[in-house]
């Protein structure tokens, strides 16, 4: 199986990579966590991102706040899916992260999900990752059915409750 690579911009990105990491450790996906900064760091950021393929990753998770060019800039680098986690940040609740992140040029496309949607972002790989693992694929369903199961129980509760 596909690694996924978590790679955050900061160690404050922690408490939501983290998230990301349970996820995959949910559906048993091998993970690396890594803390490259696309202004700080950028010939790490770089040289991880063309590194990645042959190291073994199939998809890649930026999270990063603020400025936000960590997702594009492990985009330009590798043809690998990049997801990016916009985060929040105190002064503009990560709108800001969120636009740089989803406002992608042309042919260098990022996958963007909600401000700290580190859980989503995982399972967008896990569905990436299962278009070649059957497996995998199972796990998706089973994960999909459970959840449904949960709102049904929830909604005969409800039902019982109110509805006479």
């Amino acid at each position: 199986m596909k690694k996924v690579a978590i790679i955050m911009g900061s160690d404050s990105d922690l408490p939501v990579a983290e998230k990301a990491a349970q996820t995959l450790d949910d559906f048993g996906v091998p993970y690396e966590v890594h803390i490259f900064s696309a202004h700080r760091t950028p010939d790490q950021a770089r040289d991880f991102a063309r590194n990645a393929k042959a190291a073994g990753f199939g998809v890649l998770i930026a999270a990063a706040g603020m400025a936000a060019h960590l997702a594009g800039a492990l985009a330009a680098n590798t043809v690998l899916p990049v997801v990016g986690i916009p985060l929040k940040s105190k002064n503009l609740d990560g709108v800001d992260a969120l636009l740089s992140t989803v406002q992608m040029p042309s042919g260098i496309p990022v996958a963007t999900v909600a401000i700290d949607g580190a859980a989503n972002a995982a399972l967008l790989c896990v569905q990436i990752l299962a278009l070649a693992d059957e497996a995998l694929a199972e796990k998706l369903e089973r994960h999909r059915r459970e959840a449904a199961e949960k709102v049904l129980a929830k909604n005969a509760a409800a039902e019982a409750r109110f509805n006479h």
